[in-house]
């Protein structure tokens, strides 16, 4: 199965921003729907945004954000890196946890509504902690 691994997190004060990256190796990731999720403690782990693959883009749109990510949260390919990005802006407290990117074949990233359970292939993890 294809591996991704998270990177990016760290220490960061309020109101800063953060860019966490999603990569892989042997493989194209357009091939791919991406799909990042944050587990907060305490909270359930929630969908934040995904990102289709290319190949299933005729069918409906790219990019989708879960609403509690709207506003804040940018998500981008870079094929020529082979990355995903996940920008989070104005970054609070209460965004700490651990934020994982999630890859899948198939076509799941298709709406807001952004699953756990859809997507087979999981990092690691990184953690980010917003404290002043």
């Amino acid at each position: 199965q294809l591996q991704v691994v998270e990177s990016g997190g760290g220490l960061v004060q309020p109101g800063r921003s953060l860019r966490l990256s999603c990569g892989a190796s042997g493989v194209t990731l357009d091939d791919y729907s991406i799909g990042w999720f944050r587990q907060i403690p305490g909270k359930e782990r929630e969908g934040l945004s995904c990102i289709s693959s290319s190949r299933f883009t005729y069918a409906h749109g790219t990019i989708y954000y879960a609403d509690a990510a709207q506003g804040r949260f940018t998500i981008s390919r870079d094929n020529a890196k082979n990355t995903v990005t996940l920008e989070v802006d104005s970054l609070k407290p209460e965004d700490t946890g651990v934020y994982f990117c999630a890859a899948d074949g198939g076509d799941v990233c298709y709406s807001k509504d952004i699953y756990e359970w859809e997507y087979d292939n999981w990092g690691q993890g990184t953690q980010v902690t917003v404290s002043s």
